[in-house]
């Protein structure tokens, strides 16, 4: 996968709130944008890192859509989550210095390479660095928490309400519509991810555009009533 020069600097980069620390001063602001040291496109269906490759760096996306699945001795893909830009990737890595599962552009993608070393030794000059990442990583330990009770406990109707609510708050955080996305995952991807036949996703979809709450059109999804799938979702927490 080629690299290309770095063009634009954290300081100046509109993700920065997303995946670098805030209230930082000029002086560890300049530090931290030594941090990025490549550039990387990755073309959609291409493996930005594959289950058992070395682990080197974690990656900023600065741009597209990914999913990260594991597969199973017998050939099935587990999709274990999807991730877009401004969010933080590679983290799985850390613990044994391999990655545990493939990460897939679903689009053509860019993310920034932060190398693991260079963020440990950097961690000791901008504290602030050092407690972003321990906060990237208890996010992510909340995500694998939320998926246990999404597969767990919920019914059909409930994951996918959950899923696209979810969806749809962290694409409006990077200043999208509060009602309108684009799914860049396959429905068969979807059940994969929420523990779900494709079967079933697609007639849980077709039942919330029959009863008002969503409007489809191949992978375009309006929230018609945001507070009608907040229902669908709560209705298994009483």
């Amino acid at each position: 996968m080629p690299h290309r020069a770095l063009q634009i600097a954290c300081s100046r980069c509109s993700l920065r709130e997303l995946c670098m620390p805030v209230d930082v001063s000029a002086a560890d602001m300049e530090r931290l944008d030594t941090l990025v040291t490549t550039r990387q496109r990755v073309k959609k269906g291409d493996a930005l890192y594959s289950r058992g490759e070395r682990f080197s760096g974690l990656y900023a996306i600065r741009s597209g859509f990914f999913k990260t699945r594991i597969t199973t001795h017998d050939g099935r893909e587990q999709v274990t989550g999807f991730q877009m830009a401004g969010e933080i990737m590679g983290l799985d890595g850390i613990v044994s210095d391999e990655h545990t599962c493939d990460a897939l552009a679903l689009e053509d993608a860019e993310v920034c390479e932060m190398p693991y070393d260079r963020i440990e030794s950097l961690s000791h000059e901008v504290p602030a660095l050092q407690t972003h990442v321990h906060k990237i990583m208890s996010r992510e330990i909340v995500r694998e928490h939320g998926v246990m009770l999404l597969l767990g406990s919920m019914r059909a109707e409930e994951r996918v309400a959950s899923f696209l609510l979810n969806l749809l708050q962290r694409l409006h955080a990077r200043g999208f519509s509060e009602a309108e996305l684009v799914l860049r995952m396959t429905r068969e991807e979807i059940g994969s991810y929420l523990g779900l036949t494709l079967e079933t996703v697609s007639r849980t979809f077709s039942r919330f555009a029959e009863d008002g709450l969503i409007e489809v059109k191949h992978r375009q999804v309006r929230i018609v009533d945001g507070a009608g799938l907040h229902a669908i979702v709560n209705s298994g927490t009483r």
